[in-house]
């Protein structure tokens, strides 16, 4: 069974043995197929990921030849034909990846299971589902593979998943109760997305809950001016409506509604 990582670096195990690629081309190849698994890619798709606007006059040559690596990369130094999981068909190639043996596929799994838990008001579920996916995630989609224009737009969508899980876990555990045991966390987020509102605004909600409303207070000016000084804009409404729950002290959970996202 082989076992493809995309959440992260790229890595392609074969039982307990290492087949990824080394070649960077190749690897590039390998990442788009992957992307676009279980479907035909074909080669004009290829040829315009390696070199976006400026082909060389070999690259349909070129892709194939990295097709072939990558084909006896995957299985040891041998050229399975198409009985393997890279199948070539006439314009492109075709990479069969089966149920739960890709990181990506999994992590949207489990997530589209938390937010079903979530809305059948099981929330311990969802955090369950939730803790599961996200230790999938390793870093940025391909970190070690160059982007062309379809990865990069592939590693967006995935980087967009990512927060969703984010705000998913932590709408559980505000509903869990958990508001002291995520401020540790939201202030990590808060740091990693400085103009993400809804971070800012949950930790804004977890500082208040635990009576900490100084601190809930200078996240609101610190995001405020910060939002001025680099997009000329003020806080959404529901946050500044937020900020007077605040200094009256009618923070609830409820007031995650109140929030963008």
């Amino acid at each position: 069974m082989l076992t493809w990582r995309t959440l992260g670096p790229l890595r392609v195990s074969h039982g307990h043995r290492d087949v990824t690629p080394t070649a960077p081309k190749v690897r590039q190849v390998l990442a788009v197929l992957l992307a676009r698994r279980n479907s035909v890619v074909p080669l004009s798709a290829l040829t315009a990921e390696l070199w976006p606007g400026h082909p060389p006059r070999s690259a349909t040559a070129t892709v194939q030849t990295y097709a072939y690596q990558l084909r006896k990369a995957l299985h040891g130094g041998e050229d399975p034909g198409d009985t393997g999981p890279l199948v070539t068909r006439a314009h492109g190639y075709l990479l069969r990846v089966e149920p739960g043996e890709c990181d990506a596929e999994e992590f949207a799994r489990l997530t589209g299971r938390a937010r079903s838990a979530l809305a059948d008001d099981d929330p311990a579920g969802a955090v369950a589902l939730l803790d599961r996916a996200l230790l999938l995630w390793n870093g940025p989609p391909f970190t070690d593979v160059t982007h062309g224009p379809a990865l990069h737009g592939y590693a967006q969508r995935l980087e967009e998943l990512h927060l969703q899980a984010e705000e998913l876990r932590i709408t559980a555990g505000f509903r869990l109760g958990r508001h002291r045991e995520l401020v540790g966390e939201l202030k990590e987020l808060a740091c990693t997305y400085p103009l993400h509102e809804w971070f800012q605004g949950t930790l804004i909600i977890a500082l208040q809950r635990c009576g900490r409303r100084s601190e809930a207070l200078e996240v609101y000016q610190r995001l405020s001016t910060q939002l001025r000084d680099e997009l000329g804009l003020d806080p959404s409404p529901g946050l500044q409506r937020l900020r007077q729950h605040v200094l009256t002290d009618r923070v609830s959970t409820a007031d995650l509604d109140l929030l963008p996202g």
